[in-house]
C-alpha cells in the first residue's frame, strides 16, 4: 500500500479523511455560513465572479462561485486561521512536502461555493502553465518543483473537481491538448483522455499538485461549501510568488491580522511576508480569462 506521499508524487493527488477534528468542525460550519451569506448579500468584495475563471475576478456579475481571503481580519472569522494552523492539517502538509515545520509559509485560504442562478465551469488547465504552452515549454515548466501543495476540503458532498492523474509529470498528448488549448470550458469533462471525477464526502480533503490537468463544474442546484487553500515552503522562493501573490495578499502585512493568529500562524505569516517583500515589480497573472 503506497504512502500518501508516494501516491501524491506519483498520481499528483491524494484524498485524506479526518483533517477537520470535531473541535473545529462546528466553528467552520458556522463561519462558512456567515461568510457565504455576506458574500451573496454583496457585503464582501473579495469573491470569485461568475464569468471570470481566474484572477483578476472583477465584479462583472452579481453571482459568485467563490469567496476570497477567508482569514482576512475584516471578516472576523478566526475559525479559518485556527484550522489552517491545526496539527492534523499542518502535519499532512509536512508529510506531503517532506519538510520541517520551520520552513512552512502561510499562503491562500479561500472557499469554493455554488453559484445561485448560473451553471459555471472552469476550463481544463494547469494553475501556472498557460494553455498555449508548447510541448517543450510544458516539459520545462513541469520539471520545476514549486515546493507547495493545494487542497479542497469538503464541508458538503462535492463532486465538482475533475483531474487527469499523473499529468503533473508529463506534457499533454495531442488528444489532451485538443481539449485544453482554448479558454472554453468543456461540455463533458470526462471526454478528456485519462480524466476522472474526484468525489469528496464531508470532511474529506483532496490534496493536488496545482499543475495537474484539472477543471471543475458548478451546479446552482447542488450546494458547495469547500475550503480551498494552499501552503508552501520557503524553498519555493520566486517560483511560488506569482501563483500565490497574484491573488492580492497585501492585507497579510497588517498588524491586526497577525494579532488573530496563534504562535505557529505568526511564524508562517512572517515567511510569506518575506516572500512578498522580496518581489520587485508586478507579479502578473498565471492564466488568461
Amino acid at each position: 500500500m503506497p504512502s500518501i506521499k508516494e501516491q501524491y508524487n506519483e498520481q499528483g493527488y491524494v484524498v485524506i479523511p479526518g483533517l477537520i477534528t470535531p473541535e473545529h468542525l462546528n466553528a467552520l460550519e458556522i463561519a462558512s455560513e456567515r461568510v457565504i451569506a455576506r458574500t451573496r448579500a454583496d457585503k464582501w468584495p473579495h469573491r470569485r465572479t461568475v464569468g471570470r475563471q481566474f484572477p483578476p475576478y472583477g465584479d462583472g456579475d452579481p453571482d459568485s462561485w467563490g469567496v476570497q481571503h477567508v482569514m482576512h481580519p475584516d471578516l472576523g472569522e478566526p475559525a479559518f486561521a485556527r484550522w489552517y494552523t491545526s496539527d492534523p492539517l499542518v502535519n499532512a502538509v509536512r508529510e506531503l512536502l517532506g519538510c520541517e515545520e520551520d520552513v512552512l509559509q502561510m499562503e491562500l485560504f479561500n472557499m469554493l461555493i455554488n453559484p445561485t442562478s448560473n451553471s459555471f465551469a472552469l476550463r481544463w488547465h494547469r494553475d501556472d502553465v498557460r494553455e498555449t504552452a508548447t510541448e517543450d515549454e510544458e516539459r520545462i515548466a513541469l520539471s520545476i518543483w514549486h515546493h507547495g501543495t493545494q487542497w479542497n476540503t469538503a464541508l458538503r458532498e462535492d463532486s465538482c473537481l475533475f483531474i487527469v492523474p499523473g499529468s503533473h509529470k508529463r506534457p499533454r498528448t495531442p488528444e489532451q491538448r485538443a481539449h485544453s488549448s482554448t479558454l472554453d470550458p468543456p461540455t463533458d469533462p470526462l471526454a478528456m483522455p485519462g480524466a476522472i471525477r474526484v468525489a469528496l464526502h464531508p470532511g474529506e480533503t483532496v490534496f493536488y499538485n496545482n499543475n495537474i490537468l484539472h477543471c471543475a463544474t458548478y451546479d446552482p442546484h447542488a450546494p458547495r461549501v469547500t475550503l480551498h487553500a494552499c501552503m508552501g515552503e520557503t524553498l519555493g522562493g520566486p517560483a511560488r510568488a506569482r501563483n500565490v501573490l497574484q491573488h492580492g495578499l497585501e492585507w497579510m502585512k497588517e498588524d491586526r491580522f497577525a494579532e488573530t493568529l496563534d504562535a505557529r500562524g505568526r511564524r508562517m505569516l512572517e515567511r510569506i511576508v518575506q516572500l512578498q517583500e522580496g518581489v520587485r515589480g508586478e507579479v502578473g497573472y498565471s492564466l488568461a480569462n
